[in-house]
């Protein structure tokens, strides 16, 4: 598969795209991927150091003639989420991402590809193994864990950096300039509950899917009004008369929209086709309400061994009641910046099986005060169901600077190579520059990237000729930095 990405255009990129993708490089086990850059930067001569908490960095010279040019750090994340479809059968602790073309567009075999972050990646890779593109003194900043914790961009201590104007390529529109983001919180809620044991006798297991979701990026797609898996499934479940819950699994990665999610439920054998009939009608309202956008949304009942226990009466009450007054989706729009999503909440996985209920959620804002009162909001909420609830993870938006030099001379640039304009903007994911200002003050910093369409999820896909456009406006970036 790989050897088709490798003949794309531009060839440097993509064979450096496709040597990562042959890499496992799930958040929080990047150890695979630190050490490949590491040898990536060592083989081609250059310093090469690994900070305290993983990140890679590789400094090279300026080219000839660039050497008055202000440093700059070319900044992007290793790690990558890791989705697969149910049916799909694939290790991603030891198999590489199986690549294909298609209509234009680079996708995988059921997973998520890893465009995001792994374009920028490659990109700097590019930049680095070149003899012939003119760039400044040149930092390339390798982080860790930026999808579920921006841990590598928090630990990133200060001093280690000589650059002053920063690019991050981790954006997924070609025709954006990104100067703004959100900040995010996790939200986590936990309780015990009780158990009964059941009469087999007298009652039968269902088993309840919610799936063929399009999911997507918590932050990016939340405003287009896709369906939750958790949510649409609690839906169904609550309130049913004469209905029991034993299980309830939903979900996986807090930025992720979760796409499937399954419950087992018990009922009385007699009350059987009385309450198939709700579910049901149910279902037929959630479908007609989603079909325009979720084309492909699946929910299906099958009877199944009936478990041994369920979760007590009241204890279920309290917990689906929970899941549903918990805020998902959009919580404010930005009075400021035209379509920008201020803050929302991605209920992003529910667990309740084995006496232990568990909630994450997470939170994200570009205004602190709107992050918390959102985060304030649901703590509210599961303490009323007696949950214990955690905040953390906390990472700081950044701040929009109109007035940047960089985004001055990227502007300008954009506007000679395309005849248009760029869409400045913010957006509602994190990206890590906000956090990296806090040990950077002052570094001028911006955002950009190829398409990228499904970010975090199995249809993920990256656009060839975007990836060519990015290219081409990288190259003509580094030639243009100002100088000192």
């Amino acid at each position: 598969m790989s050897e088709i990405i490798r003949q794309l255009e531009p060839k440097n990129l993509w064979n450096h795209f496709a040597d990562l993708n042959a890499v496992p490089r799930a958040s929080k086990k990047e150890e695979r991927v630190i050490q490949f850059a590491v040898d990536f930067g060592k083989a081609l001569g250059l310093e090469t150091v690994v900070d305290h908490v993983g990140n890679v960095i590789i400094k090279k010279p300026a080219t000839p003639g660039m050497e008055d040019r202000k440093p700059i750090v070319m900044q992007s994340h290793l790690d990558m989420v890791h989705q697969k479809n149910n049916d799909t059968v694939f290790d991603f602790d030891t198999q590489g991402i199986a690549m294909y073309v298609e209509d234009g567009w680079v996708k995988a075999k059921g997973t998520t590809l890893g465009a995001d972050n792994g374009i920028g990646v490659a990109a700097i890779m590019a930049v680095l193994a070149s003899t012939d593109i003119a760039h400044p003194t040149l930092e390339a900043l390798f982080t860790i864990d930026e999808e579920t914790g921006m841990t590598g961009a928090l630990g990133l201590q200060g001093g280690l950096l000589n650059g002053v104007i920063l690019l991050n390529l981790d954006t997924e529109e070609d025709d954006e300039i990104d100067i703004g983001c959100a900040g995010g919180m996790d939200v986590t809620a936990t309780k015990t509950y009780n158990t009964v044991t059941i009469d087999k006798t007298n009652h039968i297991g269902l088993e309840i899917v919610v799936k063929g979701l399009k999911g997507g990026h918590s932050g990016i797609d939340i405003h287009l009004g896709r369906g939750n898996a958790n949510k649409i499934l609690n839906r169904i479940i609550h309130g049913l008369p004469k209905v029991s819950l034993c299980s309830f699994e939903g979900g996986s990665l807090r930025n992720a929209i979760p796409r499937e999610s399954h419950a087992t439920i018990v009922i009385h054998k007699e009350g059987k086709e009385s309450i198939l009939s709700t579910i049901n009608n149910r279902i037929a309202d959630i479908k007609k309400e989603f079909e325009s956008i979720e084309p492909n949304l699946s929910i299906t009942i099958d009877e199944v061994v009936c478990p041994d226990t369920k979760v007590d009466f009241q204890d279920q009450i309290t917990l689906l009641n929970a899941i549903y007054a918990a805020h998902n989706g959009v919580f404010r729009m930005s009075p400021d910046i035209a379509d920008l999503v201020e803050a929302s909440n991605n209920v992003a996985k529910v667990e309740i099986k084995e006496g232990t209920a568990k909630i994450l959620c997470l939170t994200r804002s570009s205004v602190e005060s709107t992050k918390m009162d959102v985060a304030y909001s649901l703590k509210s909420c599961f303490e009323l169901g007696v949950f214990e609830v955690t905040f953390s993870g906390a990472y700081p938006g950044w701040t929009p600077n109109v007035n940047s030099p960089i985004l001055k001379v990227m502007t300008e640039l954009y506007e000679k190579m395309y005849e248009s304009k760029p869409h400045v903007v913010a957006c509602h994911a994190g990206l890590e520059c906000g956090i990296l200002g806090q040990n950077y003050p002052g570094m001028d910093m911006i955002s950009y990237g190829p398409t990228i369409k499904g970010a975090h999820s199995p249809d993920e896909r990256v656009n060839i000729a975007s990836v060519q456009k990015f290219w081409n406006f990288t190259l003509e970036i580094l030639k243009h930095i100002p100088a000192k």
